[in-house]
């Protein structure tokens, strides 16, 4: 299920589980996870306007528990490692 977040820019993040609609099977579930960890997975954040996405890589109970300012801060990091300014 989509989870939606609004930046101070005005800015509305739609933020989904990789391989979401692939359903419950656990070799599908397991597409999602972060390779290494126990209980991370990978989410894709789109901004409006359609802009570049990002992709993350949050715990597996973000959509309840992680708080909002955290999600956006998650999505500024991101965004910054991959502008073109970070990679000089």
């Amino acid at each position: 299920m989509p989870r939606e977040v609004s930046d101070a820019e005005g800015i509305t993040w739609t933020c989904i589980q990789a391989f979401a609609g692939l359903g419950n099977d656990p070799e599908k579930t397991d597409a999602a996870r972060v390779d290494g960890t126990r209980n991370q997975v990978h989410v894709v954040c789109t901004p409006s306007g359609g802009a570049k996405s990002v992709r993350l890589e949050l715990p597996g109970d973000w959509e309840t528990s992680l708080p909002d300012d955290d999600l956006l801060r998650a999505i500024r990091s991101q965004l910054i490692e991959e502008s073109p300014a970070a990679q000089v």
